[in-house]
C-alpha cells in the first residue's frame, strides 16, 4: 500500500533547488573527468569529496532496502555496459567505448535529489549506445512535459513508455520514479510504462524522480553476485537518465540542471 506522497512548502521546494542543482554539477564534474583508464573507485571516492565538501549527505551509503545486500556502502552507482541500475563500484578501470551510467542521490538542507546520467567513454563501439542513450532522454523529457497540476501518475508512466516502445525497446517495470523529498526513495511509484488517466493526482509542492531506463533487448535482470548491481539478463547494453523534478502550478521545474560554472 502506497503512503500519501510528502508536499513540499515553498522554502523546502527552493533548498531542492539548491541540492538539485549540487547534484546535477557532481555529475557534470564527473563526467568531465571520466576517462579511459579511470577507476570506478575513483569516481566513488571523487563523489565522495565532493558531496562532504559541499556539507551534503550521501543517500547511498547507509542506504539497505530489502532488494540489495546492504548497506550500499559507496556515494554513487557506477553501472557499466550490460549494468544498468545500482551499480556497485568495484576495482574497474573504464575501457574505450565503455557506456557508462553515474546515478547519484544527495541530501542537502534536508531535502535530497536524485539524478543519472548515461555516457560513452572514449571512442563509441557502436551507434546503437548513442541511439539508447538519446531514447531514455527522450523519454524523460516527455514525462516531464506530462507532469503538471492536476494529471495522474499514470499520464507520466504513458508518456515514458510510449518513447521506449516507440523505439522498439521493452520496457522492465520492477523498477522506475519514484516520489522524492525528506528521503530519497518515496511514494508514488512511477513504472516506465502505463495507462493514461490513472494513480494520484499530481499537486504544486511535489517531487518525482523519474528515470527511464532500457535494455538493447530484454526486459529481463539479472543481479551481480555483489548483491547489488542490475544487469541485462543476455548481456545486452543499456542506458539509465534520470532527473528530479518539482511540479509548480504552472507545470514542472527540473531541479537538476547543472549550473553554468560546470555545464
Amino acid at each position: 500500500m502506497e503512503r500519501s506522497p510528502q508536499i513540499l512548502t515553498p522554502p523546502e521546494v527552493a533548498r531542492a533547488r539548491v541540492t538539485g542543482a549540487l547534484v546535477a554539477d557532481i555529475l557534470q564534474s564527473l563526467r568531465q573527468r571520466a576517462a579511459v583508464g579511470t577507476n570506478l573507485l575513483d569516481i566513488d571516492r571523487w563523489a565522495q569529496e565532493m558531496i562532504l565538501g559541499a556539507g551534503a549527505q550521501s543517500c547511498y551509503v547507509d542506504y539497505a532496502p530489502s532488494f540489495g545486500r546492504g548497506p550500499f556502502g559507496h556515494y554513487i552507482c557506477t553501472a557499466v555496459n550490460d549494468a544498468v541500475l545500482h551499480g556497485l563500484p568495484h576495482d574497474y578501470a573504464l575501457t574505450d567505448g565503455d557506456l557508462l551510467t553515474l546515478d547519484l542521490a544527495v541530501l542537502k538542507g534536508g531535502i535530497a535529489a536524485d539524478s543519472a546520467i548515461s555516457f560513452i567513454v572514449g571512442r563509441p563501439k557502436s551507434p546503437e549506445d548513442a541511439a539508447m542513450i538519446a531514447t531514455t532522454e527522450h523519454a524523460l523529457q516527455a514525462g516531464i512535459a506530462a507532469a503538471r497540476p492536476g494529471a495522474r501518475i499514470g499520464d507520466l508512466s504513458h508518456a515514458i513508455g510510449s518513447v521506449l516502445s516507440g523505439a522498439g525497446y521493452p520496457i522492465n517495470t520492477d523498477f522506475g520514479g519514484h516520489g522524492i523529498g525528506s528521503t530519497m526513495h518515496q511514494d508514488p511509484h512511477i513504472t516506465n510504462t502505463g495507462r493514461p488517466g490513472r494513480g494520484y493526482v499530481l499537486r504544486p509542492g511535489l517531487l518525482l524522480a523519474l528515470e527511464p531506463w532500457i535494455m538493447a533487448d530484454t526486459a529481463k535482470l539479472v543481479t551481480d553476485p555483489d548483491g547489488w548491481t542490475l544487469r541485462s539478463a543476455t548481456g545486452a547494453r543499456t542506458a539509465h537518465s534520470e532527473h528530479t523534478i518539482a511540479i509548480t502550478d504552472s507545470g514542472a521545474e527540473i531541479l537538476t540542471l547543472p549550473t553554468a560554472a560546470v555545464a
